[in-house]
């Protein structure tokens, strides 16, 4: 059975880091992008970052350019989100999903999606 499993999220005080995890099962993950997106209660899901199937193209929402990194392991089946100089409004469920979207950040166009990995942001 193909799916994601995210893992890495926690409780962290501003300012803070953490790193998120998206490990594929049943499929290998290098061969699609895959974004990260999070939702927050009583919001709309964001895209937050994606990465392209090749790694080669990334692209990140305004709100977490310069904080946030995605990278990829071919190796590991897992893409991450290394996630820095984190803010209250960071708090969120992150999921993982493949892109559909040629990493435009498009909820809609979007695969198989995890469970999802809750952050919270807070002193």
């Amino acid at each position: 059975q193909s799916q994601l499993v995210e893992s890495g999220g926690g409780l962290v005080e501003p300012g803070g880091s953490l790193r998120l995890s998206c490990v594929a099962s049943g499929f290998t993950l290098d061969y699609y992008g895959i974004g990260w997106f999070r939702q927050a209660p009583g919001k709309e899901r964001e895209g937050v970052s994606c990465i392209s199937s090749g790694g080669s193209t990334t692209n990140y929402a305004d709100s977490v350019k310069g904080r946030f990194t995605i990278s990829r392991d071919g190796a590991k089946n897992t893409v991450y989100l290394e996630m820095n100089s984190l803010k209250p409004e960071d708090s969120a469920a992150y999921f993982c999903a493949i892109d559909l979207s040629s990493c435009r950040l498009r909820v809609g166009d979007t695969g198989i999606w995890g469970q999802g990995t809750q952050v919270t942001v807070s002193s």
